[in-house]
């Protein structure tokens, strides 16, 4: 006979008062704020409030799609994520990969640690940490260029240096931590099927190729998936730190058009509809990329 739900509300009631701060957090910081995608529909006035201001429909949607300055926003936008996810996603794999072959414990150790701290800097502490490096007249990079007998290269002011920037310091900045999740996946693959490769003379490259990578391929698929559904997901203060006049014509992001629109125009209705766009869009990418997932092998996230 199985349990009533009252019985068994009271026995895992620890589990569920565990679990009760993390929904709380959930419910008040993600869930309640969606409640504000309304005032895209709306022409919102801050002195009437929500409910009183006017329904508009699509308006708004209707206007950024006629603004001349979407179609640099939407490609800046999707160039940076695509070139992230194509940089990003990869390096994780390969670095958890070299972490697990290298024999040398501690020294391993020293590199696992190294490449995790700069995942706990902020936005703010590198981008400041870019600046200093790329000034053109105290950076250690235009210092080694200078002395290398080149010009020195004004990095934060040429447009088509923004885009490398950001890249490479994002990988820079996660690629350590995100080995964690493959790191996993490797322990737990069964060390007998590394025997058995060794008794069919499998050397190392066989072994991480016939073994190994197969071994992870459940969390490659899951982290392909997730990374796929965040592509428009990009860093606003990094944008927005390393970003100035310049460089507009490349740094010039979906998240810092809404700044500008939402809060420094006072357009927040405007604002609203663009940012419910994009993310109505990652999340049509995360579905179609778990289809496919489902479809092709036996992986997905539901």
């Amino acid at each position: 006979m199985k349990p009533t739900v009252f019985k068994r509300l009271k026995r895992d009631r620890i589990y569920l008062l565990l679990l009760a701060p993390v929904l709380l957090y959930y419910i008040l910081f993600k869930y309640v704020p969606m409640f504000g995608i309304v005032i895209s529909f709306k022409d919102y006035n801050l002195f009437k409030g929500v409910w009183a201001s006017e329904w508009v429909g699509l308006k708004y949607y209707e206007w950024f799609l006629r603004n001349p300055d979407a179609w640099n926003i939407i490609r800046n936008t999707l160039l940076l994520g695509l070139y992230r996810f194509l940089f990003l996603y990869p390096t994780p794999i390969m670095l958890a990969v070299l972490f697990y072959l290298m024999r040398w414990k501690r020294y391993r150790r020293l590199v696992q640690t190294v490449s995790y701290m700069p995942f706990f800097m902020s936005q703010v502490v590198i981008s400041s940490i870019l600046i200093m490096l790329l000034s053109p007249s105290t950076g250690w990079i235009n210092q080694m260029i200078k002395w290398a007998g080149f010009e020195p290269i004004y990095f934060l002011q040429k447009a088509e240096w923004f885009r490398t920037i950001y890249i490479a310091s994002d990988i820079w900045q996660q690629v350590g931590f995100s080995t964690i999740i493959y790191l996993a996946a490797l322990a737990a693959i069964d060390p007998q099927l590394y025997e058995a490769a060794r008794m069919d003379g499998a050397g190392r490259w066989k072994q991480t190729l016939h073994v190994t990578l197969p071994g992870i391929v459940p969390a490659m698929v899951i982290v392909f998936i997730l990374q796929l559904g965040g592509i428009l997901e990009l860093s606003f203060d990094k944008a927005f730190l390393l970003g100035n006049v310049a460089t507009l014509e490349t740094s010039d992001i979906i998240s810092t058009y809404v700044y500008r629109t939402g809060i420094i125009g006072g357009s927040y209705s405007y604002a609203s509809a663009i940012d419910l766009s994009m993310a109505v869009i990652s999340l049509l990418l995360i579905y179609t990329a778990n289809r496919v997932s489902r479809k092709v092998g036996e992986t997905s996230l539901w």
